[in-house]
């Protein structure tokens, strides 16, 4: 389906212009592992624990050519790629080299929307170098990456962040794209509904069998049947379809949790067992909270059984949870019904949310016109 000009490119009246930039750091933990050691070099790497209730936290491309993938279970991976290399995780030196990458993105904006250790949005409409072209910084950004902490990133460079993370994607590892705003839309319709970042599994398998599998395919879909299917999102996808994102770079977002979680070794089926190891993963969670001064009023358990089903129990107050010990005793009520079991716990988890600050709605941005990227 052909769509009317006037969609396929941002509003020309608009009076603000924004260059984003998506810079994510390519198989960020397996690099640095293959930086500092050497002898990982070419190798299939897999930082994460290498026993039978391990998980990969970070593949690198070696790895990833055999299938291996992040969140698979160490066995799939071992079964995947004989060959593989395990390495336990150092996030200390991860966080250290995030700041450190962080230091480079500072000296062009103030504009910084850190996602994870290894991704970032910057907007560099008005970049602290004065500098016309979004994928000259971008370039200049991944060349000091790559002098300064030895290890590549790809970059992607659009008018919006639903594209720019997509351009992102489009030439990795150690590469770059730019979707200019007269391509926005062309670029959208051609790609899978699966490949769009806020289009989990779930939702895509559910927009397959509504017949929508492209981009195409969901800008001819009606706003008013997207949000009868899909509620407050349907309006979010009816957008980004037509290469529409106004959501602002936001360098104040508060982040809407905080959690932690363990694997074990063997499967639990006592309760008092379960509180036992809960301990650690409630005390991290709390030294977090407190560290980073962060309120919660919801705490969610996430239990996971010996067959990987998954079970999750919240309870919400109505003021913030006041002390670690208040939230030990909320995690063991929620514990509590899940025993007595037949099939055994592998893994538990604790979320807090309904974060101090969070939950403000992001402003909508102005529109963008055609830029000089």
């Amino acid at each position: 389906m052909m769509m009317a000009e006037s969609e396929t490119i941002p509003d020309p009246a608009a009076a603000t212009v924004r260059k984003i930039i998506h810079v994510d750091m390519d198989a960020f933990f397996a690099a640095v592992e293959q930086r500092d050691d050497p002898a990982l070099c070419g190798l299939p790497v897999a930082v994460g624990g290498d026993s039978p209730r391990g998980v990969v936290a970070a593949a690198s491309y070696e790895a990833r050519r055999f299938g291996v993938r992040s969140a698979m279970p160490a066995v799939t991976a071992r079964r995947r790629c004989p060959d593989l290399v395990f390495v336990r995780p150092r996030f200390d030196v991860y966080r250290a080299v995030s700041l450190q990458i962080r230091a480079i993105f500072a000296d062009y904006t103030d504009l910084i929307e850190p996602l994870s250790l290894d991704e970032a949005y910057l907007d560099v409409t008005a970049n602290r170098r004065g500098h016309p072209s979004a994928t000259a910084i971008a370039e200049e950004i991944r060349a000091r990456i790559r002098a300064e902490t030895r290890l590549t990133a790809s970059a992607g460079i659009s008018y919006n962040k639903f594209l720019a993370k997509l351009a992102s994607e489009h030439n990795k590892p150690d590469g770059l794209h730019v979707i200019p705003p007269r391509l926005g839309a062309a670029f959208v319709a051609a790609l899978p509904v699966a490949k769009f970042h806020g289009v989990g599994p779930a939702t895509a398998a559910r927009m397959n069998r509504l017949g929508i599998t492209t981009g195409a395919d969901l800008a001819a879909c009606p706003l008013a049947v997207l949000e009868t299917h899909f509620g407050k999102s349907g309006r979010f996808f009816h957008d980004i379809a037509r290469g529409i994102d106004l959501r602002p770079v936001r360098p104040d977002r508060v982040r809407k949790s905080l959690g932690a979680e363990d694997t074990f070794f063997t499967d639990i089926f006592a309760l008092d067992h379960a509180r036992t190891e809960m301990r650690p993963i409630t005390a991290k969670v709390w030294a977090a909270a407190t560290r980073n001064r962060i309120h919660a009023r919801t705490v969610t358990l996430k239990a996971k059984y010996a067959d990987f089903r998954v079970v999750t129990r919240s309870r919400t107050l109505p003021v913030p949870i006041g002390s670690e010990s208040e939230l030990v005793w909320l995690t063991d009520a929620l514990l509590a019904p899940l025993f007595p079991t037949d099939l055994g716990f592998r893994l538990f988890g604790v979320t807090l949310s309904t974060l101090g600050g969070a939950g403000e709605p992001e402003a909508p941005a102005n529109g963008q016109l055609a830029l000089d990227f």
